[in-house]
């Protein structure tokens, strides 16, 4: 690839990223390599910023960009601060995307979490053949089915299920490199200057839900009453919830605005990642000044049954939602009332004007059993509002009286 591209370094290398200038046919292009030298390839804040950086670039000019991803994702190591980064970098590359800058992805042998997120920025992804992406690894997907990462049957149904030709079957944007393919004709089509709309990416949504044809149909929503919400909200609020999904609206200082959320203790998975982007698409279509978000989900589902069917795609999905609410001059205020992290986090961070957090409200990288097995060590202590924000995860916090 950095002989097709021409390539030439920029700078020295952060951590596991080196960024490079190219051209392909006279055309300038902005190349990166997230390679696999320390932690898996995992970004840190030093990866995640350059990185941002070189998206808003790219979306001032809509110049072409081209990425080789082998990570693991976010650098668990560094806790919040990665965390707070990656969110600003998925905001800058969902707004070079949007934009119309072309994005092409490379994949190394690994692709999971944050970076996936990443991955299906782009208008093509090209797989190694031995390439595996997911939001959550075969050890992670292992722990949750309760069975051992070292179970040879599960580890090969794992395997399977997030290798390159289930996701080249997957979405045909997806292709798998073989010896002897012409890699600068593939680099010329994945470049080709689209105009992605958000309306493309509403598309990208609607077509989504064929995978999720088999899901149990919706329920009535059910009026919910939550004693945080009548703090949150002393105004007055309406609210339903079905399944963890929350709708309604809310008011503040006499002025009402629409109330979405994800609550309740389930992970999410795909169906329910789907029909809170549906919920989030249909306030895009009708805009408002104000949106009310609320948050209380730990992360997304690690489940082979979601990893089938792609759920990096379903939560990007969300943040591509509500990065075009955003576009329309929508004030996002995100309140956070139990746990949140990992990718569902960023996704519905990323464009939030204002994040509140009610006190004892638990921002994490990964929830603590996953970080566990990645670092051999728990993480018991809830982080203080000043480590929020120094790590740019919230920007407030809310005592409600609920507790001393």
């Amino acid at each position: 690839m950095r002989k097709a591209l021409t390539v030439q370094p920029v700078g020295s290398a952060s951590g596991n990223l080196t960024v490079y200038r190219g051209s392909l046919d006279g055309q300038a292009v902005h190349v990166a390599f997230i390679e696999n030298r320390i932690a898996s390839g995992s970004i840190g804040v030093l990866e995640a910023k350059k990185l941002a950086s070189l998206f808003k670039i790219a979306a001032l000019s809509k110049a072409s960009i081209v990425l080789y991803l082998d990570s693991a994702g976010a650098r668990i190591s560094e806790g919040l601060h990665a965390l707070g980064a990656f969110r600003l970098l998925f905001k800058e590359g969902v707004a070079a995307a949007a934009v119309g800058a072309p994005i092409a992805v490379v994949l190394g042998r690994n692709c999971f979490g944050g970076a996936s997120m990443l991955a299906h920025l782009a208008k093509r992804r090209l797989f190694s053949p031995g390439s595996q992406l997911a939001m959550s690894g075969p050890s992670i997907l292992a722990q949750a089915a309760g069975v051992s990462a070292l179970d040879d049957m599960f580890r090969a149904i794992a395997e399977a299920t997030i290798a390159a030709p289930a996701r080249v079957q997957a979405n045909e944007a997806n292709s798998i490199w073989t010896p002897g393919m012409d890699l600068t004709a593939w680099l010329r089509e994945a470049m080709v200057p689209v105009a992605q709309t958000w309306n493309t990416f509403h598309a990208r949504h609607q077509a989504l839900a064929a995978r999720i044809k088999d899901a149990p149909p919706a329920q009535t929503p059910a009026p919910a009453k939550r004693k945080d919400l009548d703090k949150i909200f002393p105004d007055g609020y309406r609210a339903s919830e079905d399944a963890g999904i929350l709708t309604g609206e809310a008011r503040r200082n006499t002025v009402s605005a629409p109330l979405l959320g994800l609550v309740g203790n389930s992970p999410l998975s795909c169906v329910r990642a789907w029909r809170f982007a549906e919920a989030l698409w249909e306030n895009a279509r009708a805009p408002t000044t104000r949106l009310e978000l609320i948050l209380d989900c730990e992360s997304h589902a690690p489940r082979i049954e979601d990893e089938k069917i792609v759920l990096t795609e379903f939560i990007v999905d969300v943040g591509l939602a509500l990065g075009a609410i955003a576009a329309r001059g929508t004030f996002i205020d995100l309140t956070i009332l139990g746990r949140a992290g990992g990718g569902v986090y960023v996704a519905i961070a990323a464009f939030a004007s204002r994040i509140s957090v009610v006190y004892g409200a638990d921002i994490q990288v990964l929830p603590g059993s996953a970080i566990a097995s990645i670092l051999g060590e728990n993480r018991e202590a809830v982080g203080s509002i000043e480590e929020y924000r120094s790590a740019q995860v919230a920007d407030e916090e809310l005592r409600l009286g609920l507790v001393p």
